[in-house]
């Protein structure tokens, strides 16, 4: 078992953020992780060899200089791959790849991190997943072993009276564990057979034990177990937790105060209690916040916050990411977690904007479905002819009493985002989807989302990219991207040579960079047919 990937999040959420740094420097973003101290934003920003502090308290806890226009780089982590980022009150806990886990924290906290950034785990201990609470860390082994620092007076690092900054505690009788969660006081794991063990602070219920009384050893949540129930993931928020099973229902416990466990005016639920919302396929909230969030595939839904909305209510506007789902709730964008970053390409009228949306995707307005799998796409024939001559010749003729059409060469997060392209003129583009982007524009003859494509790449090209984009650039011929790919061939090859040594040369293109002696040539329309450098 393990926590659902990632989700992207578009970069131009943090533009107010982000607005003094350099967009050369935001292309080069590959992963955001964004947290609030004494309400100012925070971000590690990584790229894929190093990762940067930006904002003026994450930069103080590693004795960086905070500087508005370029993010300061954490040397210890360069080349290393963040795979996961959490936070707490004034401390944040980093995951790499190699299982090491480093802390950085405020220097007034009980961490002591000395303004540095502090290896936890020493040794040959590796770690596959970590979890921050409001003042407390679990940290789960590759073995499936469950280890805790931090604040201990609800029973969250378990049995140890005393809390623990400098070392770790290993929690007894959990093993085979795959998943760890922490709210702001209690703590969560998933064994490899299905079951949840709680822990820690209890006062609202939830643990969902079926009382308020605070554990401070893992205790099993009593719910059926079998294959109709399996759990598949748990989120933890400042006092309730959200249970989500494999069959899409989402059950709740805890305080439901503001709302956040989505069952009407109920003040608490101590055990586990059906959230009324089906076919769920992921979930996330916060433990510094009360509200809630649910994804079914094609809509997000929301509810809590100060009981605004004390059941889910589906967010209509159609956001793309819990991210951009969270903006409905906050002032700002908040990160579940480490997020992937897409980039934003287009415009939209603002004015049309709005009614022009409701024509996409809405039970109530469509007269054609794009079938992807098991999944539905709703549109109108009438509005995607006249934005697309592709859709115009489709819908003509013999289609034009169709209602259904079936798309079998494209994944339905790559379909959905052009038909949504084509109602708001913004195309969320990515190193994960360009190539049946760039297959799809140039299959349905879409000049702009073409264009849109090509200037994702131009920014995206350098010397460790274009292995990945040559393929595209030769099968579809795109010329204004050779002289890039050449630059970059010439500086890669002038590095490997020194003064004296021949010049190189570009049939059609010739390198600014000039060296003594004769000129050798490099063919690159031979390089582009045989697929290789």
């Amino acid at each position: 078992m393990a926590r659902s990937s990632t989700e992207n999040i578009n970069i131009d959420l943090f533009q107010d953020d982000f607005k003094k740094i350099g967009q050369e420097f935001l292309q080069s973003v590959v992963s955001i992780f964004s947290f609030t101290f004494d309400e100012q934003k925070q971000f590690l920003l990584m790229t894929k060899d190093a990762t940067y502090a930006y904002g003026k308290l994450i930069c103080s806890w590693l004795s960086l200089q905070h500087n508005y226009s370029k993010p300061q780089r954490i040397s210890r982590l360069n080349y290393k791959k963040i795979v996961q980022v959490d936070y707490g009150r004034h401390f944040v806990a980093i995951l790499t790849d190699e299982g090491q886990v480093f802390l950085a924290s405020d220097v007034k906290s009980e961490w002591k991190t000395y303004e540095t950034l502090r290896l936890i785990n020493k040794g040959n201990n590796c770690f596959k997943m970590i979890a921050c609470g409001g003042v407390h860390l679990l940290l789960l082994r590759q073995d499936g072993h469950v280890f805790a620092m931090g604040y201990n007076s609800y029973g969250q690092i378990t049995g140890n009276e005393k809390s623990s900054y400098e070392s770790m505690i290993h929690i007894d009788n959990l093993e085979n564990v795959e998943l760890i969660v922490c709210g702001r006081f209690h703590s969560f794991s998933i064994t490899n057979n299905g079951e949840i063990y709680s822990w820690g602070f209890n006062d609202f219920g939830q643990l969902g034990l079926g009382d308020e009384k605070n554990r401070n050893t893992p205790c099993l949540v009593p719910f059926p177990n079998d294959d109709s129930t399996r759990i598949k993931d748990i989120v933890a928020g400042m006092n309730h937790s959200l249970f989500l099973f494999e069959n899409g229902q989402l059950w709740g416990c805890g305080s439901n105060n503001n709302g956040e466990i989505g069952l009407g005016y109920h003040f608490k639920r101590s055990n586990l209690t059906k959230i009324p919302i089906e076919n769920v396929k992921q979930i996330a909230c916060s433990k510094f916040h009360n509200f809630s969030l649910a994804y079914d595939g094609l809509s997000y839904y929301a509810w809590g916050k100060n009981g605004n909305w004390s059941s889910p209510k589906k967010l209509d506007y159609h956001p793309t990411s819990f991210a951009s789902a969270s903006t409905m709730i906050l002032s700002s964008s908040l990160t579940f977690g480490l997020t992937s970053t897409i980039h934003e390409f287009g415009s939209h009228d603002s004015i049309l904007y709005k009614s022009i949306l409701q024509l996409f995707d809405n039970q109530d307005s469509y007269d054609v479905e794009f079938l992807i799998g098991k999944k539905r796409i709703k549109a109108c024939k009438c509005y995607l002819k006249s934005v697309s001559e592709y859709y115009r010749r489709m819908f003509s003729g013999n289609w034009s009493e169709n209602n259904q059409v079936t798309i079998d060469d494209y994944s339905y997060e790559t379909y959905y985002a052009y038909l949504l392209m084509l109602h708001t003129g913004k195309i969320h583009i990515n190193r994960q989807n360009i190539t049946e982007l760039v297959d799809l524009a140039n299959c349905y003859g879409d000049i702009k989302l073409m264009e849109h494509c090509q200037t994702f790449m131009r920014n995206d090209l350098n010397a460790k990219t274009m292995t990945t984009y040559l393929s595209l650039i030769n099968k579809h011929e795109m010329k204004e991207l050779y002289d890039k790919l050449s630059h970059i061939t010439i500086e890669q090859e002038s590095e490997k040579m020194e003064w004296q040594k021949p010049a190189w040369k570009i049939r059609g293109h010739v390198s600014q960079t000039y060296f003594q002696g004769p000129i050798k040539t490099l063919d690159l329309s031979t390089t582009f047919d045989q697929g290789r450098w």
